[in-house]
This record gives C-alpha cells, structure tokens and sequence, in this order.
C-alpha cells in the first residue's frame, strides 16, 4: 500500500479526490481504484512515537502504520486503509458517526468506551509503563519501591492512574502515594526529578523518549518496567465484518512472529515477551 499523504494543505480542504469517495456511510462500501473496500482510518494528531508520527513529508509512520500495512497485505487486497489526523476525541465522535470505520492510537480498554464500540480482538501491541529515576537511584525498579518515596503528581484520571489505582487497591501495605493534578506536565515533572524535587516519575517508555529527545536530561534512566498494557484498535460498532477480518490478520501476525519483529524494529524489544524479559534488555531504553 502505498501511504495517503496527509499534507496540511489536503486537511484543510477536506481531504480531496479518493477520500471523498469514502465519506458516505460504511454501508456504501466505497471502492479503490484497484476493488478494494475503502477503509476510512482515524489517526490522533496527537502523535505518539514510535507508535505513530508523521515523516518530513507529513506521511504517517510508525509502529502503527507498519502494523497496518501488514494486515493489508495480509488480507490480500481486500481493503483500502485510507487514513485522516484529528483530535483524539475528535476521532471517537466521528466513529460514532460513521465518519471513520476504525480509530488507532494505542487505545486502552475502558468500561465507558467498551460500551460504544467495538475493540479488536487480539491487542496489536502494548504500551509499556516505567518508573523513571535518576542515573545514581539503585533502588527504585518496582511499584513496591515507592513507600516512603515521591511520586511526580499525575492527573485524576487516564491510563496511568488506573494502573496505580488498582495497585493500591491490591497492595495496601506499599501502596503509593500519590498527588493530583489536573493537567500535569511531563516536562515539567520529569525536570523535577532531575533536580531532584521528585523520586521517579511514572510514564510510558514511549512518552519518557519523546519528551527526553526534547529535554535532554542527562541524569535520568528507566528504572524499571513496571508493566506493559494491551493496546487495541477501536470500531464503530457496525463494522463488525472489518473487525473480524483484522483480528483474525492479526492474529496471523502475531503468531507468525510479524509483530515481534515490527516491535523490535521500533521498540528495540519484543514487548509480546513477558516483563522480565523486557527488563532483562532494558539497557536499550538508556541510549
């Protein structure tokens, strides 16, 4: 497949000439110039590298788009993904609406949004979470290892404060403490830790590279996988024929190696493996 530029220009007027074609509801079943069912994709504008960021041409690129193009390939033609940036939320309304077929942008499962949607069935990848320190803490690694220590304050809700929920729900005697927020800033937090106001800040590798590419704080480490989250593509509840064909390319997939070694292309390590493993090639997080 070859990628549907997504210039700023294209955006503005609407997304011209093939996708246009598209827009009419899923039952039209739109067709590419080739047969294949056109696939109305909805990517975050939010970019979130490696999992997906646009290239000096404004293609998207990715960990995400590679899956992607995978599982076309792997369906042999069947469909035509054809992709669009909008704001995250922006994108689960327009799912609703029947604007988009299928969101991507390392979804994690939630009771409000299982409720509108449908999620792929097996995760296409994980999301891993970690405790960043300082180069000179030898003792922080594990959600255990902050009694008594400083946590970055988090916000009051989101994917990372249910992991820590349901931590101290589990473990009441090392639970962690934690401070709220609204609207944290990662910089701000992670600049904090180097100063040494903080003990770790807890993050996604992900989001921890891409603002640290930014900061360049020389001092700062992962110190430990604390654990690695399912992430899924989300449907609207109508495409139930597409879900089907991407779970079961999916799966393919990931049994035939395919994603461990597009995880390793951009992870630098296969995060289908267990969480120690994971930690075992940790050294590859601190270039």
């Amino acid at each position: 497949m070859k990628f549907k530029k997504l210039s700023a220009l294209v955006a503005t007027i609407g997304i011209a000439g093939g996708l246009l074609a598209a827009c009419g509801t899923s039952d039209e079943k739109a067709k590419s110039a080739n047969g294949a069912q056109i696939v109305k994709v909805a990517l975050s504008d939010d970019v979130n590298p490696p999992f997906l960021y646009t290239d000096k041409e404004n293609n998207p690129v990715g960990y995400d788009i590679d899956y992607l193009n995978a599982v076309e390939k792997k369906l042999d033609g069947k469909y035509d993904f054809q992709y669009r940036f909008g704001a995250e939320e922006s994108n689960l309304i327009g799912l609703s609406t029947k604007k988009s077929d299928f969101a991507i942008n390392w979804f994690f499962k939630n009771p409000e949004r299982e409720a509108k949607f449908l999620y792929g069935n097996p995760e296409y990848g994980y999301s891993m979470t970690a405790l960043i320190v300082r180069k000179d803490e030898k003792n922080i690694e594990k959600l255990e290892d902050l009694k008594g220590k400083k946590l970055a304050p988090m916000a009051p809700s989101g994917g990372l404060r249910t992991i820590l929920n349901n931590y101290n729900e589990q473990n009441p005697k090392t639970a962690v403490e934690i401070e709220t927020i609204d609207q944290p800033s990662n910089a701000d937090n992670l600049k904090g830790l180097a100063d040494g106001k903080y003990d770790a800040v807890f993050l996604n590798v992900s989001t921890f590279n891409a603002v640290q590419k930014e900061l360049k704080l020389e001092n700062l480490k992962v110190g430990g996988i604390v654990s690695k989250e399912p992430v899924f593509i989300v449907y609207n509840k109508q495409n139930e024929a597409i879900q089907k064909d991407i779970n079961e390319a999916t799966k393919e997939l990931t049994e035939d190696g395919t994603l461990s070694k597009l995880a390793e292309k951009w992870f630098e390590v296969d995060f289908f493996k267990d969480v120690d493993y994971i930690n075992q090639k940790q050294y590859q997080f601190n270039k």
